[in-house]
């Protein structure tokens, strides 16, 4: 195990990018074999665009990854954190590390984009996708990967996860973003009984459904444990049922234009049906 934590602590930029567009290109692939929906649409165009905020998110990461480093190095000089407190074996370290990483860093930001007006709508660019599949992972605003970023590095310090585990779970995390959201059939009671623990591709289409109260559920990144604890779940749903995109951009020409998906969060306020908010 400190041989895999030196690996991802070490692992090059180029390899990480490999890992990304390899995990991207594959479920891309299975996409086009194993179709959950078959898609209107034109493929090459729709993962170009979603591409583009990949391209806008990876480049303000790279920016930010002095903070999460400066923050593990802190974390480290202090003798502070979660896993400095509880000196685990090193294997339950790693696993407690990215699930308290999760947690912080991906989970509670993500119920906090939902719940927070200011940060949901940045948060609206990830959801007015109308067709969700792999590339929609990491379709987000440039100000919404901020908010995440932000939320890593305190995830980072509070966890006291050396650089090594940061660094794995980032890795895990990516591929989730793009797994979670692939467009693929997957056997219904397999994909249910994996929902009780991770994040599946069918546990995560609830919360791209148009309409609230799917919307603001299933918050999940890798582990869905935390919507089963925090009763963020919704219970005997139908994949089947579910219809893409956010009630207050269902026009299409909207949500495939880069220029107006960057200015939604600077435009008056559209309340959805519900009771999200005020107008």
């Amino acid at each position: 195990m400190a041989d895999l934590l030196s690996y991802f602590e070490n692992i090059p930029k180029e390899y990480r990018t490999i890992f990304l567009v390899g995990g991207l290109s594959f479920l891309t692939l299975l996409e086009s074999n194993f179709p959950l929906l078959n898609f209107q649409y034109k493929k090459i165009k729709h993962i170009s665009l979603n591409l583009f905020f990949t391209l806008t998110t990876v480049l303000i990461n790279l920016a930010g990854a002095s903070l999460i480093l400066y923050a593990s190095i802190q974390s480290e000089l202090l003798g502070f954190g979660l896993l400095k407190f509880l000196d685990l074996p090193l294997v339950f370290e790693i696993l407690v590390g990215i699930m308290f990483l999760d947690l912080v860093g991906a989970w509670l930001v993500h119920f906090l984009e939902h719940k927070v007006r200011f940060m949901w709508r940045f948060h609206i660019i990830h959801h007015t996708d109308p067709f969700v599949d792999a590339s929609t992972g990491l379709r987000h605003h440039p100000g919404e990967a901020i908010f995440r970023l932000t939320f890593t590095s305190l995830a980072v310090f509070l966890s006291g996860a050396s650089f090594g585990i940061v660094m794995l779970y980032q890795t895990l995390s990516v591929f989730f973003a793009h797994w979670t959201h692939a467009n693929i059939k997957i056997p219904t009671k397999f994909d249910f009984i994996l929902s009780y623990v991770f994040v599946t591709p069918d546990f995560h289409k609830v919360h791209h459904h148009f309409t609230l109260p799917k919307t603001d559920s299933h918050y999940g990144n890798i582990f869905s444990l935390w919507d089963h604890i925090f009763n963020c779940s919704i219970k005997n749903y139908k994949i089947q049922s579910i219809k893409y995109g956010l009630d207050t951009h269902m026009d299409i020409e909207e949500t495939r234009n880069i220029k107006t998906l960057l200015l939604i969060p600077f435009q008056k306020y559209r309340a959805p049906r519900g009771s999200k908010f005020s107008a």
